[in-house]
């Protein structure tokens, strides 16, 4: 933990409540770090921020084409939704172009996200596989099963021919070797992996950087379009990578996971900013990730003012009485 530095406080009546640890790392690329605060080489798992990286064996081979896939449908390969119609929609689409049922699904039943969208679903609604955040991602590794004639039942075993494709491709694409890459499953039961914070934005610098890039261009351009037209169904109503991605009018390819993680990356500057949070906490993670975004000189007034909320500068009580702060503590180091 020593790694780990202070970013995000919380007061409450004046005093110190809570310290929020983490680090975070800037990379361009090729992997430089550029700027950092903690160890940029912290490891951590990805969790959900994997997924347009978890999608490369399916573009690399030809699915989008294959299947007639639209950006819609790319952009919730690469979602974690909210489970609202039009991500229940786009899911059904797909799996409509890849000919298989909803049932094939192995990532769970999830209800759709209320909490965060307001009223709880109504008494008596049903809920299945689709509505969990990762059927999208779900719904392309059926899709790619189909394809090349591998085995459905089991396309979540690390064995797999898909998730050893998904794991070759996502240790080439962030710059490390496979046995680099500690394997542990994630909340939908697919494999997941964990990785230097550094070379986590490596990874999606270069999905930024799109067709400039030698290996991957086409595929790496094709998901940057479709998160950044479609962050919506990325996301969902009220959620923070819908609301990054319209502060970043197209520039910003953004991507939270579970647990405190987080990746912001710029189309026009071929960076990107990765960030865990160690305790997990989303109101700490969302601040510090906003207050990176402005020391790096990333944000104009406009955009300032689009993602104050997320700043969660004031902490109020439940009648919206304000009640302490929470502020970040942090000062970017710039370079290695």
């Amino acid at each position: 933990m020593a790694d780990l530095v202070p970013l995000v406080e919380t007061t409450r009546g004046g005093t110190r409540e809570c310290l929020h640890f983490g680090a975070l790392a800037v990379t361009d690329v090729t992997g430089r770090v550029l700027a950092h605060a903690g160890d940029p080489h912290w490891v951590t798992f990805t969790r959900s921020t994997l997924k347009p990286l978890q999608a490369l064996p399916f573009l690399q081979g030809g699915g989008v084409q294959h299947f007639q896939f639209t950006p819609s449908n790319l952009a919730l390969l690469c979602a974690s939704h909210s489970g609202e119609a039009m991500h229940v929609r786009e899911v059904d689409d797909i799996l409509a172009k890849a000919g298989v049922g909803y049932q094939r699904l192995q990532c769970g039943c999830q209800p759709p996200r209320a909490g965060e969208l307001g009223p709880p679903p109504p008494p008596g609604a049903a809920f299945d596989e689709r509505h969990h955040n990762c059927s999208g991602k779900h719904s392309g590794f059926l899709a790619w099963c189909v394809q090349h004639g591998a085995p459905m039942e089991t396309y979540l075993e690390p064995a797999h021919p898909l998730q050893q494709s998904v794991r070759d491709h996502v240790a080439e694409a962030v710059g490390l070797q496979q046995h680099q890459m500690p394997v542990g499953i994630d909340g939908c039961s697919a494999p997941n992996y964990a990785m230097p914070l550094a070379n986590l934005a490596r990874g999606f610098a270069r999905i930024a950087s799109g067709t400039q890039d030698a290996r991957f261009g086409e595929s790496f351009a094709a998901v940057a379009d479709a998160m950044t037209a479609h962050p919506d169904l990325v996301s969902g109503t009220g959620r923070s990578d819908l609301a990054f991605m319209q502060a970043g009018r197209g520039d910003w390819v953004t991507k939270v996971g579970a647990d405190g993680v987080q990746v912001v990356a710029s189309r026009s500057r071929g960076e990107a900013l990765a960030l865990k949070i160690s305790d997990g906490s989303k109101p700490a993670l969302h601040a510090a990730t906003v207050e990176a975004l402005d020391q790096l000189g990333w944000l104009d007034a406009a955009q300032r003012e689009a993602l104050r909320p997320w700043r969660w500068e004031t902490i109020a009580s439940v009648k919206g009485v304000p009640v302490g702060e929470r502020r970040p503590v942090f000062r970017l180091a710039r370079g290695a």
